[in-house]
């Protein structure tokens, strides 16, 4: 019987939640009092809530406990072992402040070897990539190509305009392996499986718009940067106003032909969507040639990567010119964190490598990353990881690993960067519409993690009498809708945030 009231609790949560703030009474009219007084009691309120049939095939692993007093509040496969998702960005975040420190920027190095003369640089233009993520729109007012198109001022104000000699990229500094171990082939494509690289721009993608033209019969699509780098075949089919927009891209394996299928409806709006692109690096010096080109620096030689040499660069003979820093990593991680953006969470990995073993790679990075778990005092017995952003489903982590991180975190003076990385449930972030217009709204802070068949949520919130929590919630197996995992775990939050002790 008490389960049966509880999958009733779900249903009615799942709807009220759509209208919160209008619907405020009825939440305390239907659903039991959240306001429990006694430890004994939220306990066996979370056991009725984690026995609910509708999961009665899959695996929940839960752990919540006080950062105050260290009490558990509940504990459920505290010691199993799950496939995490993208909360193990939050170990990736963790070790990149503690790697890195939160004011280290990325550094991209731009070196020339030759001799100017003139206005006419008699050799290569170099440039060295150190894994900087954020040479794209975001940090720099929506303009993908601004930092290229500084570059490109930094040249002329050098005196030159003219590069009789190569565009060289290189990318030495990581390994080549842009795609980690245990990812899906079939998402090659989206955005969120974006390679890996010492250099990258644009977040290794290219953006892709659709829009109907104006003869409301047939489809256009428009690529940006507009480069002949990567090869667009438009098979959208326009439909009527009462059909679906559904548009979908495909990048053929080891090449940059793109197909972007689907349809778009006749009234429909422009719609935006990404694909990765294969050999990032190479795409970032096309790009940045055709920038210096926009800018009137002429460029007679070719667009090449360090693999395209047949030795490495020798920069005893290269002449620095000048670099670029990225934004300080505490603002990098907001991106990590509360986007769950792999492609960034990929790159920090393999900087903490870098720094760590003088090489980017991610087996570097992993082997960095747990000697600071264990300086923690984390026991990462049974813990696996092979990639940074939890896009693999070869990683395993129970649910106390995650709240040995976040009371270690929690603790350190790392805190406030890595407090203010997490999304804010009903505010920002991949929880910006979950808890909204709730008790819960804005007292929990966490991140989120989706792959197939698994649900997790792991962070902090504040009680009803702002008693601060650690908590991890991870569901693995499961075969019924997404939305009935997320709902558990907002009532949890909910019953958290509004929990008050005698």
């Amino acid at each position: 019987m008490v389960t049966k009231t509880f999958t009733l609790y779900i249903i009615l949560f799942a709807f009220i939640s759509v209208n919160a703030q209008e619907k405020k009474d009825t939440v305390s009219q239907t659903l039991p009092r959240y306001s429990v007084s006694t430890l004994p009691e939220f306990w066996n309120q979370m056991d009725d809530i984690f026995n609910d049939p509708s999961f009665s095939n899959a695996n929940w692993g839960v752990v919540i406990q006080s950062l105050e007093t260290g009490e558990y509040f509940y504990k459920k496969n505290e010691d199993k072992l799950f496939l995490p998702a993208s909360s193990l960005k939050l170990f990736t975040t963790a070790a990149g402040l503690i790697q890195l420190g939160p004011e280290y920027r990325f550094t991209t190095n731009i070196y020339k070897r030759g001799i100017i003369d003139g206005s006419i640089l008699k050799g290569d233009l170099i440039i060295q990539g150190r894994g900087d993520p954020t040479i794209s729109a975001r940090f720099y007012g929506g303009d993908m190509l601004r930092l290229y198109n500084l570059w490109a001022d930094s040249l002329l104000n050098l005196g030159i305009y003219e590069i009789s000699g190569n565009i060289i990229g290189d990318d030495s500094e990581f390994d080549d392996r842009g795609l980690g171990e245990g990812w899906a082939w079939d998402d090659e494509s989206y955005w969120y499986s974006a390679q890996a690289s010492a250099i990258s721009f644009n977040d290794n993608c290219v953006d892709i718009s659709v829009f109907v033209k104006q003869d409301k019969k047939t489809s256009k699509v428009f690529m940006h940067p507009d480069t002949k780098y990567v090869t667009i075949s438009n098979e959208v089919t326009v439909v009527p106003k009462d059909s679906t927009t559904d548009i979908d891209v495909y990048r053929e394996r080891g090449t940059n032909l793109i197909t972007v299928s689907g349809t778009i409806k006749v009234d429909s709006d422009t719609v935006r969507t990404f694909c990765t692109v294969n050999n990032p690096t190479r795409f970032a010096m096309v790009v940045l040639r055709n920038a210096l080109e926009k800018k009137g620096i002429t460029v007679t030689g070719s667009t090449m990567t360090e693999d395209d040499l047949t030795l490495p660069i020798d920069y005893k003979h290269a002449d620095f010119l000048f670099t670029n820093l990225s934004p300080p990593l505490r603002e990098i991680i907001k991106v990590v964190n509360k986007n769950s953006q792999n492609f960034y969470a990929e790159q920090i990995l393999k900087t903490i490598g870098l720094e760590a073993a003088h090489y980017g790679t991610r087996e570097n990075g992993i082997q960095a990353e747990f000697d600071i778990f264990k300086d923690m005092g984390i026991n990462t017995d049974g813990m696996v990881m092979v990639d940074g952003s939890g896009l693999s489903r070869l990683n395993l982590v129970s649910p106390r690993h995650f709240i040995s991180l976040l009371n270690y975190m929690f603790k350190s003076k790392y805190y406030i960067p890595y407090f203010n990385s997490l999304p804010i449930a009903g505010v920002d972030g991949t929880l910006a519409t979950r808890l909204k217009n709730t008790r819960a709204e804005a007292k929990i802070r966490a991140k989120t993690g989706y792959l197939t068949a698994v649900r997790s949520l792991c962070g902090y919130a504040l009680t009803g009498d702002n008693e601060p929590v650690a908590f991890s919630i991870i569901v693995n197996n499961f075969n019924v809708p997404v939305k009935l995992a997320e709902n558990v775990q907002d009532l949890v939050c909910l019953r958290l945030s509004n929990f008050k002790r005698k």
